[in-house]
């Protein structure tokens, strides 16, 4: 409790920068980890030279890695803004792109999965989403500290967001989809084999996560891709991508894993375009690879 009264201390002390001294002050600490934390910059080269190979320079990985530990401590620091943040103002600071496919959808009568990763802003991106977009219920995984978890949800709700915590999702994920209602789900990381199938992902047979093509399959619900960009930190782009559409077959299984497929694509896409975004800090790998983190 001690800890959270702190932080609540700091936040208030850190709301009264100017917002440009407020990003400024979290690179600096995105330089800080950067030093401090070996094990991680281990693990963003590990991953870089599975994917890469010799393809990749060291002057490569090290710009990627930076980037990581800066775009990570900017998303904690949109966390923080955004308990603060009017609608109005997170409004000026963005571009929407490709919203009328949502329209379309939505007159059709069918449910919404977006999809998304741990690429760009993803924090923003899920604000915005259903702030602007649609009002959508999004898991979190539960907290080791209550009252952190709890600013958490705080923060996100002043959004129209609905939190769904992941012990026990699937009820309320159902019930949000039988409505009509959208949902959002993060389909990019680490998961066991009894809630995967193997895909190519980023051109590595790897475990991904079903769920969101179960789930789309059985309501017949639009899979839409979603992404959050940015040059400066201060203006973002919200992107849906175009429905990743499939066809309702008597195999399920096979239905599933290309729907899944299809979805590791769209990823892989983002990733191979510009992979500083994404968050190679995670062992994405662990499961199917272990050894190359050891």
């Amino acid at each position: 409790m001690i800890g959270y009264y702190l932080f609540l201390g700091f936040e208030k002390f850190l709301m009264l920068w100017p917002q440009t001294w407020r990003k400024q002050f979290f690179i600096s600490l995105s330089h800080l980890a950067y030093f401090l934390d070996p094990k991680h910059r281990r693990i963003v080269k590990q991953n870089l030279k599975f994917v890469y190979g010799d393809e990749i320079s060291q002057a490569r990985i090290e710009e990627i890695t930076r980037y990581n530990y800066k775009n990570l401590l900017l998303n904690l620091l949109f966390t923080i803004e955004r308990q603060h943040m009017t609608l109005e103002a997170f409004r000026d600071a963005l571009t929407l792109e490709n919203i009328e496919q949502i329209e379309r959808i939505q007159k059709e009568g069918r449910p919404i999965i977006f999809v998304a990763a741990h690429y760009g802003q993803w924090e923003i991106g899920a604000s915005a989403t259903s702030a602007f977009v649609t009002p959508l219920s999004a898991i979190y995984k539960t907290m080791s500290n209550p009252y952190f978890e709890k600013y958490l949800i705080s923060s996100r709700a002043r959004f129209r967001m609905t939190n769904i915590p992941h012990h026990g999702a699937l009820k309320p994920l159902l019930k949000e989809l039988r409505n009509k209602k959208a949902i959002a789900l993060l389909a990019d990381t680490n998961t066991k084999e009894r809630d995967g199938v193997l895909v190519n992902f980023l051109g590595k047979p790897t475990l991904q996560v079903t769920t969101p093509a179960m789930l789309a399959r059985k309501f017949n619900a639009a899979i839409i891709p979603v992404s959050a960009s940015t040059d400066d930190h201060e203006h973002y782009t919200l992107t849906l991508h175009d429905e990743i559409t499939f066809t309702k077959t008597e195999d399920e299984a096979a239905d599933v894993k290309r729907i899944t497929q299809d979805i590791a694509d769209w990823i892989s896409k983002l990733i191979l375009d510009d992979p500083r975004p994404w968050f190679w800090l995670h062992r994405r790998w662990k499961k199917n690879y272990p050894e190359i983190y050891q």
